[in-house]
């Protein structure tokens, strides 16, 4: 296995040394904490995470690479992609790194608290309406409380409540409906819809319409697609435009199974020592093994390409 390992990351670094760099460390902007998730803006908002694995991906995929440089938001979700900022010196040096993790449960719990104060602030409205009626006998009954003042016409009454739309693109039906289950437990706010995209290396173009087509009519106020990298990227990158959405947009992967609980998350020690890539190889060794044992080896070698390189 070891001779292997040598042979593969041989070729590769061989490979890697005769072309150029498409995606260049030094020259993007990354959120740098946590704390700035707070000041990206309402509205269309593409936002995508950049690790290890996805560098060395864009190195060889000039589209992934294209992708990732356009999107509105790029987030540091690897230890690794701190500390090669700070090497190279970077336009960009990120004080930790953001999980997707992170950024999956500070969206979720944005909208789900929108969502509550909303309906809070309906709630008592109608309550002064109703006091009001019952003080004025006769007056015709021509005020409500409008849902629109709260989201996409449909009216609220004293008895109900109104729910943001937070849409999942991707994984399996069975997947889907675990995350279903988990965020009706978790977000009382937030009503979840699902597509299950067909599983399959490239979509057709009637499988592209059907996407695009069910993401526009559910008008979701939060869209996360999890197709994992570079398929993800890719595909929100080529069909941005045709996507009649005013929501943030997030390409998180893995997420989707660690919300549905079908792959665990490393346990808080390894994800602060910068060790969940380790957690999950030990998890996981097939399915790992190449993305870590050789992949870090030719992040390492980008990176110091990178630097000293072209």
């Amino acid at each position: 296995m070891y001779i292997g390992l040598c042979l593969i990351a041989k070729n590769n670094l061989f490979r890697l040394k005769n072309n150029c760099i498409m995606l260049r460390l030094r020259d993007l902007i990354l959120v740098d904490s946590r704390e700035a998730l707070l000041h990206i803006p309402n509205g269309k908002v593409l936002i995508n995470t950049i690790n290890a694995h996805s560098y060395n991906t864009a190195q060889k995929d000039a589209l992934f690479a294209e992708a990732l440089k356009n999107g509105d938001y790029l987030i540091p979700d690897g230890a690794s992609i701190v500390k090669a900022c700070r090497w190279v010196k970077a336009k960009s040096r990120p004080k930790e790194r953001i999980a997707g993790w992170d950024l999956f449960v500070y969206e979720m719990n944005k909208v789900n608290e929108e969502c509550r104060q909303q309906n809070e602030e309906c709630r008592i409205k109608n309550e002064d309406l109703k006091k009001q009626r019952s003080a004025t006998v006769g007056k015709a009954d021509e005020e409500c409380c409008d849902i629109n003042s709260c989201n996409n016409n449909s009216s609220l009454n004293l008895h109900s409540s109104f729910k943001k739309k937070v849409m999942f693109l991707g994984s399996s039906e069975a997947v889907l409906a675990k995350i279903i289950q988990e965020a009706s437990y978790l977000y009382h706010n937030i009503e979840v819809v699902i597509y299950s995209p067909p599983y399959k290396p490239v979509f057709s173009e009637e499988d592209n319409r059907a996407m695009v087509e069910a993401i526009n009519n559910a008008n979701p106020d939060l869209l996360w697609i999890g197709m994992t990298a570079p398929k993800q990227e890719k595909w929100v990158y080529e069909h941005w435009d045709e996507l009649d959405i005013h929501c943030h947009v997030g390409t998180i992967g893995a997420v989707f199974d660690f919300f549905a609980g079908t792959v665990r998350r490393a346990p808080e020690w390894w994800q602060k020592h910068g060790l969940e890539w380790l957690y999950r190889l030990l998890s996981e060794p097939r399915r790992m093994w190449r993305r870590y044992l050789i992949g870090n080896v030719l992040f390492l070698w980008n990176i110091i390409n990178e630097k000293y390189g072209q």
